[in-house]
């Protein structure tokens, strides 16, 4: 996976721009072209207190709503601490949005303000698809895309 071309890409695209829907939506496009092993790509959106909502996606349907108190999305917008599950059915409380999923990275999204924005949500069909290296470069390119959102 090539990070830099990736930042450099939603830079590109994502410049001035300071709608959080826009950006979620221009990012998951992106990175969902760009990782080969992401099967479905997107964001949950923080619409109400310890409640997500799904924002834009790339990939089959997801799941409408999460509480922060479900799953792996609830529980990293809970804990505001990404997650890497090589094993979803290993993970206490998962819920199957798509029976196909056998992992997962979820990563929390603020802007610069410090505000929890949602979640970024990668699944994947193979096991152990995403790591700790994906991890910190999405992390990197999340603050700096999501700085001014409002």
């Amino acid at each position: 996976m090539d990070y830099d071309h990736l930042a450099a890409q939603i830079d590109a695209l994502c410049h001035g721009e300071t709608d959080t829907v826009s950006l979620m939506a221009t990012f998951a496009c992106e990175l969902h072209a760009a990782h080969p092993l992401s099967d479905w790509t997107g964001f949950y959106r923080v619409v109400a207190p310890e409640l997500l909502k799904i924002g834009p996606y790339q990939g089959g349907h997801g799941c409408l709503v999460i509480p922060f108190s479900r799953g792996v999305c609830g529980a990293v917008a809970r804990t505001e601490t990404a997650l890497i599950v090589p094993d979803v059915e290993a993970f206490p409380g998962h819920i199957a949005c798509s029976s196909s999923t056998r992992s997962e990275l979820v990563l929390p999204v603020w802007n610069g303000a410090g505000t929890l924005l949602g979640v970024l949500d990668l699944d994947s069909n193979t096991e152990a698809a995403f790591t700790e290296e994906d991890a910190t470069r999405l992390a990197e390119i999340l603050a700096a895309t999501f700085r001014d959102a409002r």
